[in-house]
Parts: C-alpha cells; structure tokens; sequence
C-alpha cells in the first residue's frame, strides 16, 4: 500500500529538521522525501516533479472517467525501462536517521504519555522507510510498488528513554521472486554520537544495537496496467546473505500453503480438550462471579473490545495514489490495539510484536475506515520459583508458550502478562455504497509487567473466553504466540 516513484538516497535527519518555527528555513534539496510521516507533516516540500497535490489528482481522476477509464495511482511516468538484471543487498541498503537525544523536540513527537517510544509514529517511518528501499532495488524502472504484507515487526529489547539515544532504521532486500520482494529493516539504538559517514552499509551497524527488527513484502506492479512488474532478481554475496534469503524463501512457501490449505487452521486433538477444559473454567467462573472483582484481572473477551471509526482524508494518502499510505494504517490499528491493552490491563503496555499481517484490499481516500479490536489471548511470565496454578484463571495449568530471559538486555526479562489484540479493519466505499470489505487483520502483542499494578492486586491479568468462536481465537493466538517465541529464539539478544 506504499507508493512512491522516485529514488531515495541514504539522508540523516539533522536536529532543526523537526522544529516547527525553522522547518520553512530549510532549502528543498537538504529535505529527506520521508512522505506521509510524521516527519513529512513539518517538512514535506513536494519537491518531487512527480507529485501531484490532491486538486491535481482530482482533476486526473475525473479526466480519465470522462474517457471511460479508471485509475487508482497518478503516477506520471512510464516504467522507463522493463530489463531484469541483479542486485546485491548493499544496491539497495537505505537508513534514517532519528537522533533523538540530540534533538529535544524531535524526541517530544515520537514520545508516549509514560515517556518511552510511541510505536505507532514508527510504524509510518518503517513502511515509509521500506517503500524507499524497494524503489533502489527496482531503479531503473520504476514500477508502483505496494506493502503486500508486514511479515513481523519484533521489540528485540527495551529502550525505554528515548532521549538518551540516537536512533537509526536501516534495511535492505533480503529476497526476491519474480516481482515480489523481501525488505527487511532493522532499528538501531546509539548512547553516543552517529556519525553518519559511516552508515554506508548494513556491516557498519553494530548488532548488539539492534533493539527492533521488521519484515515487510512488497510487490511491483506496472504503473499502466496495473499488472504484476518483473524486478531485479537478488544476488546474494556472502553467507549471511544467503541465510536470510533462503529463511525468506521458506517463509514465503508457508504461507502460500496455509493459503491454500484452510485445514491447517482446525485445531489439534490437544487443542480440543484445550477448548473443553476452557468451556468448563469458564462457567465456573461465571458462576462464582470473579469477573467483577477488578482484583482478580479477570475479563471475559467480549467484554474488552474497542471500536474506531475514521474518514480517511488525503494527507495520509500514498503520494502516487488515491489510496491511504499502509504506515498510516498500520499507525491507526496500533494506536486502537494499545488502547484495547491498556484499558484490559489497567497500565502502560509495552509493545513486544506485530504478527504477520496481509492487506487485504487498499483504503482510498474519501471511504470510511472501521476498526474493531478486542483480546484474543493471555499468557503469564513467571520467575522460576513461582507456579503458574497460583494464578491462572482456569480449573487447570496453561504453561506458557513464552519465557523469561535469562539475557538482561531482552525485552521479556520479568514476571507479568503477555497480550495479544486483534484489530480487524473494514472499508466503506462512499461511492459504491456496498457492504464494508476487510481490509486486514493486525495481530498486536504487549507486555505489562507484574510490578506495573498496585498493591493489593494479583499483579496478572486474563482473558476469559465464553463461546466456541472465542475459543478458537484464544487457541489462534496461543498458536501465534508459539511462532513468536520460536522467532524470538533465533535473535541473538535472547540467546
């Protein structure tokens, strides 16, 4: 869902870049194009020739439907060229820069009320970021590229005072098919100076600062026909590179088979006697009342649910588009996700993952966005020394699926509760005037520590599923929480 037409070269964000009084100080050139973040919001100057503004798109639109032709991107160029060649990583190898502790004011838009990092503005840079590398990959065509999915974006550790680090994004293609690529792109957190003449390839980073990692797939599609875009094939050039492609190779083949197998989703014989064992937990509870005793963290699932309903207005579209720029999307579902986890919880949820998310059709502008939201599962963390029957909610033991770390620098490294919410969005067409259609469900998951609840309370909290369909959600993200921790265990900050 990510447009953007022109090549980008690797820019840092310097200091005043972000200061609302001197953004309009800055020359064009110096501007890096970040389009539909919050970074483009102070200092967008629609240098690009390419750009359209939205009363220029309008118009395009309504000359096209008067030649009985319809359109979804205003790209005003041709391909340039349709040769495949081969590209390495480094040809494609794309950062920003986010020096928050150098810049005060920068740091102030990408903070949340508790004074750690708000996800959802990174999730823009992320997508925006990608967008951007796809593009240097593709050159010298210039196809539309879109953000077919978020493969997983992971928190590989805390940081949680922002303004004592500089932070950088940076990634590149990890793989390729035939016109549908990997991106994977890495956040790096710096206690000191980053001296920007040395990001010029991924080896320049160092490892142990990575403190998130994300994957996105992105396909090309001919800005014309809207067909599918043959794109440079990926060359791998070391060992690294071809573990990474081959990882991306087999994750891909995945999900091409659940797509095609909907059987894998029924549940296993274990997962049955789960949901058994659950449906009689959960009548014992409603009998015994536990749920409106707030000291138990007890909730029944159909009672934590949120609902968002937005306009989508055409600052937040792709810049080559008519439709909403996925970074905005994938903003808007966190922000209703942290809410959901925060209202359940009772405190500030920290993210930990964004599971692996299809969009299923584009948001345009000018259609109504509805966003539902509700816990879909709970798991505890314990210390060694504490049994998990002393505080689980049901009639039996659940263990799991997560672990403390022992590695002091890992994001799960204490006691508390693992949320998982599920945002499901839909789209109304003004136009049309049909039924609204999905357009994507977003997995979030959140950690609150035990030590986040007042004295008094049992320092956990649960979800409590009722119906069978409830159930199979709870064993969906018992399952998806499983892949995570397996994820996780393959990082080497949790080894």
């Amino acid at each position: 869902m990510r447009v953007m037409a022109s090549r980008w070269n690797a820019q840092s964000v310097q200091g005043n870049f972000h200061r609302p009084d001197t953004v309009g100080s800055q020359e064009p050139s110096d501007a890096a194009d970040a389009a539909a973040t919050i970074l483009a919001e102070m200092r967008d100057k629609q240098t690009n020739p390419n750009k359209a503004t939205w009363i220029d798109a309008l118009r395009e639109r309504e000359k096209l439907k008067a030649e009985g032709k319809t359109i979804d991107s205003f790209t005003y160029v041709n391909p340039i060229t349709t040769e495949v060649g081969e590209k390495t990583r480094q040809d494609s190898f794309t950062y920003l820069l986010l020096p928050f502790k150098n810049d005060k004011w920068l740091c102030d838009a990408y903070i949340n009320a508790f004074g750690r990092l708000r996800v959802g503005q990174l999730f823009q840079d992320l997508d925006a970021l990608a967008g951007r590398i796809a593009y240097r990959h593709c050159s010298p065509a210039e196809p539309v590229n879109v953000t077919a999915s978020v493969d997983r974006i992971y928190m590989v550790k805390k940081v949680d005072e922002i303004i004592n680090y500089n932070f950088v994004l940076a990634g590149s293609v990890t793989w390729t098919g035939r016109s549908s690529m990997e991106i994977t792109v890495k956040g790096y957190a710096f206690e000191d100076e980053v001296n920007e003449e040395t990001l010029n390839s991924e080896d320049d980073l160092a490892q142990e600062n990575v403190f998130l990692t994300a994957n996105f797939t992105f396909v090309a599609r001919n800005p014309t026909t809207h067909k599918s875009f043959a794109i440079n094939r990926l060359l791998p050039v070391t060992e690294q590179d071809w573990i990474e492609f081959r990882r991306a190779e087999s994750h891909n083949s995945k999900k091409k088979l659940m797509a095609k197998n909907p059987k894998i989703l029924e549940p296993t014989a274990e997962e049955s006697k789960l949901i058994y064992d659950m449906w009689l937990s959960s009548k014992s509870i409603q009998q015994e009342d536990k749920v409106k005793n707030q000291a138990n963290g007890l909730a029944f699932m159909k009672d934590t649910t949120q609902e968002s309903t937005l306009f989508m207005q055409p600052q937040y579209r792709n810049r080559h588009s008519y439709m909403i720029f996925g970074g905005y999307l994938l903003r808007q579902s966190f922000e209703l996700a942290y809410c959901t986890a925060a209202a359940f919880s009772c405190a500030g949820p920290r993210f930990v993952s964004l599971d692996s998310t299809n969009f299923k059709s584009p948001v345009p502008v000018g259609s109504v966005l509805s966003m539902n939201a509700s816990i879909s599962y709970t798991e505890h963390l314990h210390k060694d020394d504490v049994e998990e029957k002393d505080h689980s909610p049901f009639n039996f033991t659940l263990p799991a699926m997560n672990k403390i770390s022992k590695n002091p620098n890992a994001f799960l490294n204490e006691a508390g509760t693992l949320i998982q919410v599920k945002v499901d969005t839909f789209t109304q067409h003004l136009e049309s005037n049909k039924d609204k259609k999905p357009a994507g469900t977003f997995i979030y998951s959140f950690f609150v520590p035990r030590d986040s609840y007042g004295e008094g309370e049992t320092g956990f909290c649960s979800v409590i599923p009722q119906t069978y369909s409830e159930m199979m959600r709870y064993v969906s993200g018992r399952r998806r929480a499983r892949e995570t921790a397996r994820f996780a265990e393959t990082l080497p900050q949790n080894t």
